[in-house]
């Protein structure tokens, strides 16, 4: 232990640094900082001298030595004054306190007999004359105590085994008491004065003849009654309880060295409970002791893994009306070896303090059963640990205790530890955990956190004389010390302390009646308070070594403890404007002068919050490149603006070209997204400079940035040319200062630089910078996007790169499809260099939905022009203004859903004369029409819009009928509306299994035609060259079931005859 004492003496000379530990976990150190957490303390006016302490309810609860009386004490009032106080049935080994319920339970001890006791409604003991009811569990008293409230009520427990220890569940009310080798459960059951009266037959008239007395009292008509239900029973053969916790279903038990957590979960399944086999093995095990002296080796079980330690837990059913079933996971086991701490005898090596501690996070209400984080507690005299128990089991921190620890106690902020003489808080983590939890950013780009394993550390502690036992409300710590005689190690132990370098508050006197006795309330300082200590703590630092370790984590702890406040006043505010809180039933989180300081001080711990972050941003944009990327989220939570970062990353006049890692990284970041911020032109030139300074490589990303759009033109220039002077020429900054001499308006040194390269090569360079011609889209497919002005120059001189870099910017999925043609919209090219890019895209794109939409979307275009091109109005408003950068016949040779036009189309079309956009709009549909990949029943309601009247609309109309296989009805329109084209139609449609349509339709139809209009030349020569065809296929006799019975002979006898001379030859 002196060595220890040794070791933080030099550490508080130095103002911090870290202490290795001494157990084998290893990464764990503990960090020495010179803050103090304390801002008063007082002394209760015990009237004797105190036993036992426990607070909760904005109460102090003591126990006189020996005696049979417990004293309340206010501890929401200046002074502590008395509330109340009682007498208890027998001597008082244990005391605990519900906040669910506002009831007491304690271990009594009479005539050698073990008892546990519920006290009820004990505030009403104001006047210490008030009457006190006593009944068993389960049994409700008749009288004052049901329907007026004015009684204390003690309820008796009884058990089958002899109690060891008590929790209460400070969620649910609930009670756990440890026994030999059980564990029992009992459930807080509450009923309201109106159920009881009905269900005891009473007299509503008695109800008025008693008043309510005593702090805190309730209206009558609103009081409940309190009781318990035992419904679970958990054998543990194997492990005899010293300690037990209980929280929202995690059920923690504590032996002399061993801790086992379990998760209790009921269902309402009806299942048959499985008793484990080891069960039957407890009395064998017990007799092994006997025989045996066993030391058990260190064991640590997470998880999954607890289940196979050895000590076995059985559940019994007790609850008469509970249907319900309950099922027991392992979460946790350890297991520490008497030899495997140092500085302690193996008598000494106990455990103690174990805790199970919910956290509620800031969208989440107190009264939520299950809370956002759960940790467990529990310390050895040397050392501490601390777990987390939900979302799988973590070791968050070993604490390293210079000294014997008597007692500690878990919060929010810090963990209290006491030793025989001295006060002492730790920094937890358990703000850490639930932020990650809370906000699912941590951990991005947005958002930052420390981490849960970051290093703990000891604040200044505070001297006092016989320390015996701790407790925590709220703010105020309760110490017990009792020093009436000085052990013979104490000298030496003060002589050691008053060594130390640290700057501590002196140890208390005992009070003037000269007892050696006292009970401490110990506020301590507000959060923003010490983080404003922190604060001034870490500036030490930053004149001497801005880059300590030690800084950054004295400025992590003040980020750890402004969070855990925000956590805990958001809930307090949203609990306190949704919640009555009733002061017999209490569910107050804290001290009611803390719910109140936490609406006011919200906006004041926001402003904390966001200078730490911009301390923390400071430093690590001057940190190492492991963890610079941590700059941004810091800076983006801290608010504020680029201009005032760069101003605070501005480099040494002795290193002027020395910029953070950190800091680049987050101006880079700044850059590269898409944001509506404009910087100022000053703001933009040193922006241009330091990345010339520091990455002259990312000066085109930064000139392309929406951002930089205000930066002065002539000295990027000049910038610019000198790196590629040094760097050589590359495609995408020359693209950069062509951009610049647009912004000079010097066009023809532009024109000169874009013709350095290719136009395939400057595509490649838009690949590589796409924001060189569009700016937003970062968001995915709904972000807005808007053209640069080198986009608006393209479309008006070179349309076709444009295009191209379009279609290259899509398929490099730089770009969505939709994004594409808003930016079309904006440059008021809606219906020409849109439609050349969606052609464009047709021939590159190999998706089938994006091939499908561009079909439907090109057929509709093409349709409206042919429709909008029947009336000059319409012609003057919708038509493309330009010639369209691809030609049908060009679609028709590189584009694979271009068909080529059928040549029955030609000679429908030969006499058709119209304008050459007209002429370009049909060709491009039928050729659509004609080929492949487009759907006739996508594009068939369209159709429905043009009429058959026109030749090139019948044509239309025709391809549709022949593409769906109506090639009848497509044989019958034809004859009718162009009987010349027929002959071709057949010859290219009536092929391979449509070839017996010739005979089958044609013929008959021609013969038909031909016979009402003997002198029609046109269907002479098409029945004639039908003729010829269907003699080649069929056979002579085929071929004279065809002849119709009033054709003549001389004029189908020669196509017989050839017939015949084929079918001759053939045989």
């Amino acid at each position: 232990m002196k060595e220890w004492n040794e070791k933080w003496s030099r550490v508080a000379a130095n103002g911090g640094a870290s202490i290795p530990p001494v157990s084998n976990k290893g990464p764990d150190m503990v960090h020495v900082y010179n803050c103090h957490p304390f801002a008063s303390q007082q002394i209760v006016q015990v009237g004797q001298e105190p036993g036992l302490v426990c607070c909760g309810g904005g109460a102090l609860f003591v126990v006189a030595t020996g005696g049979c009386k417990v004293e309340s004490y206010s501890l929401e009032r200046e002074g502590c004054p008395l509330i109340c106080r009682f007498a208890t049935m027998g001597t008082v080994k244990s005391i605990r306190h519900s906040t669910m319920g506002d009831y007491l339970v304690t271990i009594e001890e009479k005539n050698s007999a073990t008892y546990l006791r519920a006290y009820t409604n004990w505030r009403y003991q104001a006047e210490e004359k008030s009457r006190v009811g006593v009944r068993l569990l389960g049994h409700l008293l008749r009288g004052a105590s049901v329907w007026g409230g004015v009684q204390m009520e003690i309820i008796e427990i009884p058990l089958s085994e002899r109690p060891v220890a008590v929790a209460c569940c400070p969620i649910t009310g609930d009670l756990l008491v440890g026994c030999e080798n059980t564990l029992v459960l009992f459930t807080l059951r509450t009923q309201n004065q109106q159920n009881l009266q009905s269900q005891q037959n009473l007299q509503s008239s008695w109800a008025n003849t008693h008043q309510s007395s005593g702090q805190g009292q309730t209206s009558n008509q609103h009081l409940s009654i309190l009781d318990f239900e035992r419904c679970v029973i958990l054998h543990l053969p194997k492990m005899t309880p010293k300690q037990v916790a209980l929280c929202g279903g995690y059920v923690a038990v504590q032996a002399e060295l061993e801790v086992l957590i379990l998760k209790l979960e009921t269902t309402s399944e009806l299942k048959p409970l499985e008793e484990s086999s080891d069960t039957n093995k407890s009395a064998d095990y017990l007799d092994d002791q006997v025989d045996f002296l066993l030391i058990p080796r260190h064991q640590e079980l997470l998880g999954d893994r607890a289940k196979d330690c050895d000590v076995p837990v059985s559940i019994e059913k007790t609850g008469l009306e509970d249907r319900r079933q309950y099922s027991l996971s392992y979460l946790l086991f350890r297991r520490f070896s008497p030899e495997f701490f140092q500085g302690c005898s193996v008598e000494e090596t106990q455990l103690h303090s174990l805790q199970l501690y919910p956290m509620h996070t800031g969208n989440q209400s107190v009264s939520v059963d299950d809370p956002a984080c759960m940790f467990c507690f529990f310390s050895l005299p040397t050392a501490g640990y601390l777990y987390s128990l939900k979302g799988g089991v973590e070791l968050l921190s070993t604490y390293q205790y210079p000294e014997k620890v008597l007692e500690a106690v878990l919060t929010d902020h810090l963990l209290h530890v006491i030793t025989k003489s001295a006060l002492q808080c730790f920094t937890v983590r358990c703000a850490a955990v639930a932020a990650r939890i809370e906000d699912p950013y941590i951990d991005t780009t947005m958002r930052a956190c420390p981490p849960s394993s970051l290093d703990v550390c000891a604040l200044r502690m505070q001297l006092f004389i016989g320390l015996r036992s701790v407790c925590v409300y709220g703010r105020h710590v309760i110490l017990l010390s009792t020093a009436d005689t000085e052990t013979p190690e104490e000298p030496e132990r003060s002589t050691q302390r008053r060594g130390l370098k640290w700057t501590i508050s002196s140890a208390k006197e005992p009070s003037s009646v000269g007892h050696g006795w006292n009970v401490y309330v110990v506020d301590t300082v507000s959060p923003l308070t010490l983080y404003q200590e922190m604060d001034e703590y870490s500036q030490r630092y930053v004149e001497t070594n801005p880059q300590a370790q030690s800084h950054r984590h004295l400025l992590s702890e003040a980020h750890l403890l402004l969070r855990a406040s925000l956590i805990q006043t958001s809930k307090q505010q949203r609990d306190s404007r949704g919640e009555t809180v009733a002061s017999l039933q209490g569910d107050t989180d804290g001290p009611a002068d803390e719910i109140a300081s936490a609406e006011t001080d919200g906006g004041e711990l926001d402003g904390a919050f966001r200078q730490n972050c911009a301390l923390l941003g400071d430093s690590f944009s001057r940190g190492s490149q492991k963890d610079c990327h941590l700059a941004l989220p810091y800076y983006r939570m801290s608010g504020l603006s680029v201009t005032e970062i760069m101003s605070r990353n501005r480099p040494h006049p002795s290193s002027p070209h020395s910029f953070g890692p950190g800091f680049l990284f987050y101006l880079k970041h700044f850059l590269l997204e898409e944001t509506d911020h404009i910087l100022s032109q000053e703001a933009a030139d040193e922006v241009i400079h330091i990345f010339s300074q520091s990455e002259p490589s990312m000066l085109v990303s930064v000139c392309a940035s929406p951002a930089m759009s205000r930066v002065s033109a002539d000295r990027t220039l000049q910038i610019l040319q000198h790196l590629e002077d040094t760097a050589g020429v590359s495609v995408p900054m020359t693209i950069t200062m062509a951009t610049m001499m647009l912004r000079l308006d010097d066009l023809p040194q532009y024109t000169q630089l874009m013709e350095r390269h290719a136009e395939m090569m400057l595509v490649y360079g838009f690949i590589e910078e796409p924001r060189l011609l569009l700016h937003g889209g970062g968001g995915g497919q709904n972000a807005h996007v808007r053209p640069t002005a080198l986009s608006r120059q393209l479309a008006n001189s070179q349309p076709g790169l444009l295009v191209a870099a379009m279609v290259a910017l899509h398929e490099n999925n730089k770009v969505q499809l939709e994004q594409v043609d808003h930016i079309f919209k904006e440059l008021s090219c809606a219906n020409s260099l849109q439609v050349d890019f969606w052609e464009a895209m047709l021939m590159a794109s190999s998706q089938e939905a994006i091939i499908q939409e561009l079909l439907f979307r090109l057929s509709s275009v093409y349709i409206d022009r042919l429709t909008n091109s029947e009336t000059q109005s319409s012609l003057t408003l919708t038509t493309p203004r330009r010639r369209s950068l691809k030609s049908a016949d060009d679609l028709i040779n590189s584009c694979s859903h271009y068909g080529a036009l059928y040549p029955w189309l030609t000679v429908l079309s030969h006499a058709h004369t119209t304008s050459p956009q007209h002429q370009e709009a049909l060709h491009k549909l039928q050729s659509l029409l004609c080929g492949p990949s487009l759907s006739v029943g996508s594009v068939a309601p369209l159709l429905e819009r043009l009429s058959e009247e026109t030749v090139w609309g019948f044509s239309l109309h025709l391809l549709c009928t022949t593409r769906r296989g109506q090639y009848g009805q497509s044989i019958e329109k034809l004859l009718d509306r162009c009987p010349q084209a027929i002959i071709a139609f057949a010859n290219h449609q009536l092929q391979d299994k449509h070839m017996a349509l010739w005979w089958q339709k044609l013929l008959p139809e021609l013969c038909k035609r031909t016979r009402a209009s003997p002198d029609n030349s046109i269907l002479l020569a098409a029945l004639k060259e039908t003729l010829v065809v269907v003699a080649m296929e069929m056979s002579p006799a085929e071929f004279l079931e065809l002849i119709p019975d009033d054709g003549a002979a001389s004029y189908f006898l020669p196509h017989l005859l050839t017939c015949s001379q084929r079918h001759l030859l053939a045989n």
